[in-house]
């Protein structure tokens, strides 16, 4: 924490706090500033003191002005204006002077001792809350995080966590095994029988998981900050040296898409093929309804993606209306005609089919999962010359059409039904069969 406390500063071992009045208010109480000793050396200590008065501070000033208004308001007397303001201005000093609220140096408040509360109480509370605000697999990679710091350091009081905590932390999770996510024998163990678990492999989870948990561990003490039980977070001057690298996920070749629907996956085929014909997330898929078809004359029919009971959307960019390719037309008839376009599946069913059906048809490239049909949606775009803000409104991307973003989404309307259907128009899937 730094020793800089606003009006405030430090003298002999004493904090001595001294804020000027306003000319107006200074003018009445007859002295520059409001000068006072915090009887203190601790810091934390004079910061809370510095705050009351403060508080008296803005208290007397709006006093003074409210008494000199109404001083100032009274009828003139015989003397004229210069007499009727200095006898105003002597009996507003008098009155204030009796109140105390002058001369008086009333005894600060004692200091409430914060109350301890343990890392395994604070984070549950903190876990409950977040279960009605995040969706269901943020709130699982939240309750990870969190429950592993707690499996660590539970019976620790919130209060008495440090920088060395922070480190050592930081120290484990950066040797766990990203085996135990997927192992039923780890399940329920603490942090520390995880990294023992860990010992007999040489893979570690990758940088970007380290610092997901670390974030979110770090949220969890920003919000016991913000709900009193921390004065501040110890972590936040624990720094995260290593480096995220990038793992873009990989684009389909034409093989790849050609053997991916020839093999006509009962339980991901047709999601795999919406997305690669409309460039839209798997959850975007799978939570479509029969009415966000909509038909727009000869343009042909739409798919307007919004925020329904299903599912809820990435970002306010991911709204949008995108054109049905000609090839989808056949197949969204054989959906159902009503409710949920894909009642059986889950955005869980389609990843793991997914990797069931590139196992079986032994596609084992790295980086290509479900999410790359997005991105070779993307790619036909680009290659057929489309420009890339047009593309961004398609797939619910932020315009990058400028360097100013926010100004170029305030003045443009976007691009037309009649663009899209024309840019949808042009992807084809690849010709052919696939190779054995």
């Amino acid at each position: 924490m730094t020793n800089q406390i606003r009006y405030a500063y430090l003298k002999d071992q004493t904090w001595l706090y001294r804020r000027n009045w306003p000319k107006d208010v200074a003018l009445v109480l007859g002295s520059a500033a409001l000068k006072q000793s915090l009887k203190t050396g601790h810091a934390p200590t004079a910061k809370v003191r510095a705050a009351e008065v403060n508080a008296r501070f803005e208290a007397l000033v709006d006093r003074v002005r409210s008494g000199a208004e109404e001083a100032l308001s009274e009828p003139l007397m015989d003397g004229g204006w210069s007499t009727h303001q200095l006898s105003a201005l002597d009996h507003l000093r008098a009155t204030l002077e009796h109140s105390g609220a002058v001369l008086d140096r009333p005894a600060f408040n004692r200091l409430v001792v914060r109350e301890k509360i343990a890392v395994a109480a604070s984070s549950g509370v903190y876990l409950s809350r977040r279960s009605n605000e995040l969706r269901p697999g943020g709130f699982k990679s939240v309750r990870y995080s969190v429950g592993l710091f707690a499996s660590k350091y539970g019976d620790r009081s919130v209060c008495s966590l440090t920088r060395e905590d922070g480190r050592e932390f930081l120290q484990l999770v950066s040797r766990l095994s990203p085996i135990i996510g997927k192992s039923e024998t780890t399940r329920g163990l603490t942090l520390d029988q995880l990294v023992a678990f860990s010992s007999r492999g040489t893979v570690t989870i990758t940088v970007r998981t380290q610092k997901r948990i670390w974030s979110q561990v770090n949220h969890w003490l920003d919000w016991c900050v913000y709900e009193g039980q921390l004065e501040a977070n110890p972590f936040r001057s624990v720094p995260f040296d290593q480096k995220v690298r990038p793992a873009p996920y990989a684009v389909p070749t034409d093989d790849e898409v050609r053997q991916l629907l020839a093999a006509q996956d009962r339980e991901v085929g047709t999601a795999l093929k919406v997305c690669l014909l409309s460039g839209m997330r798997a959850g975007e898929a799978v939570g479509l309804l029969r009415e966000d078809l909509v038909a727009k004359g000869n343009l042909g029919s739409f798919v307007w993606i919004r925020p329904n009971e299903l599912r809820l959307l990435k970002t306010d960019a991911a709204e949008r209306v995108v054109p049905v390719h000609p090839v989808l037309d056949d197949v969204f008839q054989e959906l159902p005609s009503t409710g949920p376009l894909f009642p059986d599946l889950t955005v869980g069913h389609v990843t793991k089919g997914f990797a069931a059906l590139r196992k079986r048809l032994r596609l084992q490239r790295p980086g290509l999962v479900f999410h790359s049909t997005r991105k070779w949606f993307i790619t036909q775009c680009e290659r057929t010359g489309v420009p890339e803000h047009f593309t961004a409104s398609l797939v619910g991307h932020k315009s990058a059409r400028s360097e100013n973003g926010i100004t170029y989404g305030i003045y443009s309307a976007g691009i037309s039904d009649e663009q899209k259907r024309n840019i949808v128009d042009q992807i084809r899937l690849p010709t052919g069969t696939a190779s054995p």
